[in-house]
């Protein structure tokens, strides 16, 4: 199955080129079935693969064919398939086949609804390659791919101002960010001769650079990194991306594109690891992240941004892991995540189709006996991303905290633990104004339903794989996940298993704090007053802190995208008055003394005489007087 490992982006591509080019006119109908069934056909082999890698097929490389060579310079088309790159296929392809199924019934009555598609599977496409590539450069290929989706599909709701600006917003802020990868790949070049995966992490333990090389190398990679997983300071772009259809805020929030820096940084362990302190600024960077996003979740009216704002901190977390040395903790919290947070999007989703598109939960309450499977498979997500036992996300997080503890990083450990508590406290607030206490509009309640099976089904599967997927990672430290990544994500350092007793602690601490997180926001929020508005009034500025974002995009929108804007102003005065105003003024002067010279050209052979006649006067005169001067002395 490995040998056909090119059969997984393949099916996705065909279905790009099957909907863009046939879809308006002749499938439009069939279109989202065309896609969804493309995108199985990926997640079939996908599995495939995963289980012949699980089999002892730990690394092999399956070339395609040779796309640069130039001297010693070569770069192939190739795929990198071991643990790491096969457990990614497999949860891409897994959950991108569920949300297009879903889409299928979210979309239904959309006009665009073959565009969608066709971007969806170009998408999905773009991140399998990311995945599969064998060196940096092919996977450059697939993040500019995923970057002109997510513009593409972010905005694709043009007729509207909003989609249009998020949709530039996330352009431009990852092109920010792909300016450090840039860098990271061309110092890398220069410094190791190759890009190629395996090759250079052979020459880095062959015969290991300086160390200030590899902080370069590092720090521009994860630069790029922060501008596609959303952490600071390139983080403000996802929540905008909301503006995009409910399927999309899935796709690129739990298992494709924000999760491509992650996977990223994972992929290059051995270079971090040597690179000093590196590996400490992706971990502090991930936790001050995860506890910035988490506190501005807490305020959030909007059932899209809330999740939003949670990717962040959950992204967060796993820079956090890479930080501490627990890249393989990193690793299962992006799998478990991505079944968790994709349902968390679609259970949203269900209910905003419920309401008629609103996303305000000021205006909802009371859904829960009006939609059941949402409820309930929303309620999972929630434990899961609040970290109770025995669900995925209890067993993912209590890893990515427990390695900060066990490993010396007692301050993260603290972030990890308070953030739990965050989280557990805005899921509880999210799901308890949406579903219960007395309908806050009447309206929307009486029109509210549950979504049809096409949408529900897609739910039930995502639930499932919530409550199962934990399973890989049990016993904590030990189990599945690790053996299987190791090969991949090792870094040469001894892993630290820490005693029974700790874990129990680190576990039950976070526990703890995940029960404290919803005991205070059942108390704020189900006593009789689940209104918002009374904890704005008796948050005070604390409330309008959190609810403008920490006034990030003022900060921004003044003091940076002002000074762009000023400076590309001055460079267009510059260009119009000084270097086209110069080239006009010269081709001006010429064209005028053209004119002027243009006049004599009578076509008159008598004037032409003449002034051959006068020019020779002239000459004639001057000589005399030349003459008269030399022979005057």
């Amino acid at each position: 199955m490995i040998d056909q490992v090119w059969l997984i982006p393949a099916f996705p591509l065909a279905a790009f080129l099957i909907t863009g080019f046939f879809g308006r006119r002749w499938l439009r109908v069939w279109s989202g079935w065309i896609a969804s069934a493309a995108v199985g056909a990926s997640a079939i082999v996908a599995i495939g693969v995963l289980l012949e890698v699980i089999g002892g097929r730990e690394r092999t490389v399956v070339a395609l064919y040779r796309w640069i060579g130039v001297g010693d310079f070569q770069v192939n088309v190739a795929a990198l398939v071991d643990p790491l790159s096969a457990v990614m296929l497999t949860v891409v392809t897994v959950v991108s086949f569920l949300i297009f199924v879903y889409s299928n019934g979210y979309m239904a009555h959309d006009h665009g609804l073959p565009r969608f598609f066709t971007w969806l599977s170009l998408f999905v496409f773009a991140m399998l390659i990311l995945v599969m590539a064998d060196n940096y450069l092919l996977m450059f290929v697939g993040w500019e791919g995923v970057g002109l989706c997510s513009y593409l599909l972010i905005g694709f709701w043009f007729e509207r101002p909003e989609p249009y600006f998020a949709a530039k917003k996330a352009f431009v802020m990852n092109r920010i960010g792909d300016w450090g990868y840039t860098i990271g790949i061309i110092t890398t070049f220069l410094v190791f001769g190759s890009m190629n995966y395996l090759d250079i992490f052979r020459r880095l333990e062959a015969n290991a650079p300086s160390q200030s090389a590899l902080t370069i190398i590092c720090l521009a990679l994860f630069f790029g990194a922060t501008g596609k997983s959303a952490q600071l300071p390139l983080y403000s772009w996802l929540p905008d991306a909301m503006e995009g259809p409910t399927p999309v805020s899935a796709l690129i929030h739990a298992a494709t594109m924000v999760t491509s820096g992650v996977y990223l940084v994972a992929r290059s362990m051995p270079l971090f690891a040597a690179a000093g302190p590196s590996l400490a600024v992706v971990g502090v960077v991930g936790a001050i992240t995860a506890i910035f996003a988490a506190t501005v979740a807490l305020v959030q009216i909007d059932i899209k941004r809330v999740m939003a704002y949670s990717t962040v901190s959950q992204l967060g977390y796993m820079f956090l892991a890479l930080g501490v040395g627990a890249p393989a903790a990193a690793i299962f919290h992006l799998a478990t995540h991505a079944f968790f947070k994709a349902l968390l999007f679609l259970g949203s989703g269900s209910v905003i189709h419920a309401v008629d598109g609103v996303q305000d939960m000021r205006r909802m309450g009371g859904l829960r006996p009006k939609m059941p499977i949402t409820y309930w498979t929303m309620v999972i997500a929630g434990g899961a991303l609040a970290a109770l036992p025995p669900l995925a996300g209890f067993w993912s997080k209590d890893e990515i905290v427990g390695a900060a503890f066990s490993n010396g990083y007692p301050i993260l450990w603290l972030v990890g633990l308070f953030t739990g508590g965050l989280t557990a406290f805005y899921i509880a607030r999210a799901i308890w104004l949406t579903f219960h206490g007395q309908p806050r509009d009447p309206h929307l309640f009486e029109h509210a339903h549950e979504s049809p099976r096409v949408m529900t089904v897609p739910l039930l599967a995502l639930a499932v794989g919530t409550v199962l997927a934990g399973a890989i990672g049990i016993p904590p430290d030990q189990g599945f996940i690790h053996s299987f990544l190791a090969p991949s994500v090792e870094t040469g350092a001894a892993e630290h298993v820490p005693p029974l007793g700790t874990i129990v602690f680190l576990a039950l601490a976070s526990v703890v704090a995940s029960v404290i997180g919803i005991a205070i926001s059942l108390s704020m929020y189900a006593r009789g007053r689940p209104d918002p508005a009374a904890v704005a009034r008796a948050s005070g500025p604390y409330y309008r802190i959190l609810v403008n974002k920490y006034y990030v995009d003022e900060l921004y929108d003044h003091r940076f995208v002002d000074v762009a804007r000023a400076v590309a102003g001055a460079s267009w005065a510059f260009d119009v008055h000084i270097i086209d105003g110069l080239a006009n003024r010269v081709g001006w002067a010429l064209a005028l003394g053209g004119a002027g010279l243009r006049r004599a050209q009578t076509g008159i052979v008598g004037n032409y005489a003449l002034t051959i006649v006068a020019g020779l006067l002239l000459v004639l005169v001057a000589y005399g007087g030349y003459a008269a001067g030399v022979f005057g002395r």
